[in-house]
């Protein structure tokens, strides 16, 4: 699959149908793959594909630098690919304007993998390689079902422990690919909207916030998880929105491009139980 990928992407380079292919490159061992955005065909042979490529490159795809570089190509997992498609309903990229690479994944050893539904790109290009059929499989010792098992008071308890980790980073700001305002709620100043040290307040303000932008949004991708640095599950509070947004009103942002969003669009069928 790596040098399939190598060579679709020296062709589309060639041929001058895209200017830039933004790929996985060589990573140290038990390290991440770094992202990798060839520009000469000749440098083809620096992408990758490997279990260790977690990055969702879609984060890239909202940046001011690489949209200079002209039309992109993107290495796009399945579960990557559901960012395009909000990305897509939000009107922050132009599907036309890009050309994606769909690459077939089992799993690349992510706590996400277990339960993966889209192995297949469906709305890529291109697709390299061929995998299996998704399975269902129950969240892990550490997932959302086992918290909400909890009491209310043992909840609270849990995200105080781990918020109090919280160095303000915001490193999962950065990893998000749907976190692409230029300039962060967490950054105004005039006022000062959320605490900017970290604080039990400030930090409970910056996640919360931040889960509630993502609500209704969140493809699941698990980048905000395992770029923090304190080990901070935050990948669990997406997780509960985004059931409830399922059970609510039937939706998983990402997966249909023809979905109305829930936030914008209304449906006579919509449950209003959860209004007080």
């Amino acid at each position: 699959m790596t040098e399939r990928l190598r060579q679709t992407a020296r062709r589309l380079l060639e041929e001058g149908k895209v200017k830039v292919v933004i790929g996985y490159g060589a990573s140290r061992p038990s390290a991440a793959a770094p992202p990798v955005f060839i520009t000469r065909p000749d440098d083809a042979g620096k992408l990758e594909w490997n279990d260790r490529c977690f990055a969702n490159l879609a984060v890239y795809l909202t940046r001011k630098e690489v949209k200079a570089l002209g039309k992109a190509a993107v290495v796009v997992k399945g579960c990557d690919e559901r960012a395009l498609v909000v990305l897509e309903k939000e009107s922050q990229v132009d599907r036309s304007a890009l050309y994606v690479i769909g690459m077939a994944c089992d799993g690349v050893g992510a706590p996400k993998c277990a339960g993966c539904q889209v192995h297949l790109p469906r709305f890529a290009d291109e697709v390299i390689g061929e995998a299996a059929p998704p399975v269902a499989a129950e969240p892990g010792p550490n997932g959302l079902k086992r918290l909400m098992a909890r009491s209310p008071a043992e909840r609270w308890a849990f995200w105080n422990t781990e918020f109090a980790r919280c160095v303000k980073c915001y490193a999962c700001r950065q990893v998000c690919p749907l976190c692409y305002c230029e300039r962060c709620i967490a950054d105004k100043n005039r006022p000062v909207v959320i605490d900017t040290s970290a604080t039990p307040k400030g930090n409970f303000a910056w996640h919360i916030t931040r889960a509630f932008h993502l609500a209704a949004r969140c493809i699941g991708c698990g980048e905000c998880t395992r770029a923090c640095p304190a080990g901070i599950p935050l990948g669990l509070l997406n997780q509960s929105l985004a059931q409830a947004t399922e059970a609510k009103f039937g939706y998983r942002p990402g997966m249909d491009p023809q979905a109305e969003p829930v936030f914008g669009a209304w449906s006579p069928t919509d449950k209003e139980d959860f209004i007080r």
